[in-house]
């Protein structure tokens, strides 16, 4: 769909939080250098952090698609800490690993989202959909400073992204139709969830990645959270 039929349909531009609002590798990589330096390992933290993630990645998916009560994302990142820190071989104490998650409450925007969102938010109501928990995304807000309309938790609907039911529901607080909402990734599972729900997407590519050979395809793709503004506002 073109940009220009986006603008008169979309009703909420609903923003995934994590590496999308948050710079969540670039802010985990400055925590997890002294961490891992103190500790004397020699590694790249960068690597260490892309582990971490994929590894609670991996963990989230496991926990939707058991069907079983929605285990909360700060425990997922427990046992994903806990997993990587012993796959490196590195000595560790669960405060250790309780202080490492607790870090990602507390990282900061992309550049260019704060003003971007604030253009976007004179047009469309502007709202987090995002895998953390309640209390994770109450706490956050002191850090990003960012004053969305919403912010809604996955817990609402009792599974991670990208699951169905997360995005109905997030719609259903809302009060909108799946088509009256744009939403927007900084990568393509939670685009391809989206569009699969019946919303709209909008790919960030700041990393340069192909989106992939899915049918469900992003309505946009655009560089930066500024370039989506361009095109939306």
């Amino acid at each position: 769909m073109e940009a220009v039929d986006l603008k008169k349909k979309i009703k909420v531009v609903m923003f995934d939080q994590y590496g999308t609002v948050v710079d969540m590798q670039k802010g985990l990589v400055e925590v997890a250098t002294p961490f891992l330096k103190d500790k004397g390992w020699t590694g790249n933290p960068n690597s260490f952090v892309t582990w971490w993630r994929r590894t609670h990645f991996e963990n989230s998916m496991i926990d939707a698609l058991l069907h079983k009560e929605h285990t909360p994302y700060r425990e997922i990142g427990h046992r994903a800490v806990s997993y990587t820190l012993e796959r490196a071989g590195i000595a560790h104490t669960q405060d250790e690993v309780r202080y490492l998650v607790s870090c990602i409450e507390q990282l900061k925007p992309f550049p260019d989202v704060p003003e971007a969102l604030a253009r976007l938010q004179t047009r469309y109501r502007i709202v987090v959909l995002s895998n953390g928990d309640r209390d994770m995304l109450e706490t956050a807000k002191q850090y990003h400073q960012i004053p969305f309309n919403n912010v809604i938790s996955v817990a609402e609907s009792n599974a991670f992204k990208p699951h169905v039911a997360t995005y109905t529901k997030a719609a259903e607080i809302e009060q909108v139709a799946m088509d009256e909402v744009l939403f927007v990734a900084n990568h393509a599972f939670d685009c391809l969830g989206a569009k699969a729900a019946g919303m709209h997407s909008a790919f960030i590519d700041r990393r340069k990645r192909p989106f992939g050979g899915t049918p469900h395809q992003p309505d946009l793709w655009v560089d930066s959270m500024k370039d989506l503004a361009d095109v939306m506002v």
